[in-house]
């Protein structure tokens, strides 16, 4: 049997198991009756699809399911629900994947934790740092001080980049050491929206994904994409945290690794902010100090 064939034999297989999880569960039929009559979800019935989903593979599974099981559901889902399938993803809908990987708890993390655990500590923090004209337009923005001044990001991505100040990238064996602002191109790129997006991906990186805020100005943005090797995925958050939760999700979707000049700033947020194999991952001691004060 090729390759080929295997492929659409798991595939066939990940689609009946998802079927007949549905149909053995309360609200799992009216989810397919949904998407015959749409040929699309709502974002109530995606929750609720993957909410099902979830619990028959902690049924079946236990409470700790295998990456490649949770993989096998995704491909269900679009087997099942073709329409979903975002069509630069191998497995599936992005957020819905990271869902199926780590549960709706910890996807949420991010969203619901930033505003209040997270973004004035880290302004708090900041203001330790010995400040530069960057640093200090970074903190106006970052505490709302500056709504008139088009040049600078909104309140959520400046809070953010000042965190890649706080975490700056180190010198390594294969590595050179950068400043915190030239990482910040490996972060995000602002495009104004009256110019050409296939120029800019055309003279587009490496393959590890960033985002690319398109809009008038840099506080006023549109639309928000993430690029992955040159392919541009349209996000569907409207905010800047929104569209870096995407981002730090991706990663985990498409199975890529955390680009050099921002192994200290992911690591952080996967360890911190959403949990992710905290006692597994190795940190550098200047996340550790940074937890410490933040959480404590």
């Amino acid at each position: 049997m090729n390759r080929s064939t295997t492929d659409v034999s798991d595939s066939e297989a990940a689609k009946e198991m998802v079927k007949n999880a549905l149909l053995r569960k309360p609200g799992g039929e009216d989810v397919i009756d949904e998407y015959k009559s749409q040929n699309s979800l709502s974002q109530r019935t995606r929750r609720q699809l993957v909410n099902i989903l979830t619990s028959h593979m902690t049924e079946n599974h236990g409470r700790m399911p295998s990456r490649k099981q949770k993989e096998k559901y995704a491909l269900g889902i679009v087997a099942l629900f073709p329409s979903l399938k975002d069509p630069f993803s191998p497995k599936g809908y992005l957020n819905q994947d990271f869902l199926l990987l780590f549960g709706a708890e910890t996807a949420s993390k991010m969203l619901e934790k930033w505003d209040t655990a997270f973004r004035p500590k880290v302004i708090k923090e900041a203001k330790q740092l010995t400040q530069s004209t960057e640093l200090s337009r970074l903190m106006k923005a970052a505490e709302k001080l500056t709504d008139n001044d088009d040049t600078n990001w909104d309140s959520d991505m400046a809070t953010l980049l000042l965190l890649l100040h706080l975490l700056p990238p180190t010198a390594g064996r294969k590595r050179v050491k950068i400043s915190p602002s030239d990482a910040v191109d490996k972060l995000v790129h602002f495009h104004k929206s009256c110019c050409s997006i296939d120029e800019h991906l055309r003279r587009g990186g490496g393959k590890q994904p960033y985002i690319l805020a398109a809009g008038r100005t840099q506080n006023r943005i549109d639309t928000f994409y993430i690029v992955v090797d040159k392919r541009l995925i349209p996000c569907q958050a409207t905010s800047s945290l929104g569209a870096f939760d995407e981002l730090f999700k991706s990663h985990y979707v498409f199975n890529l690794s955390f680009d050099e000049s921002l192994v200290q700033l992911y690591t952080f947020v996967q360890t911190t902010i959403y949990n992710i194999d905290v006692t597994t991952t190795d940190e550098s001691p200047r996340i550790r100090e940074l937890r410490a004060k933040l959480i404590n």
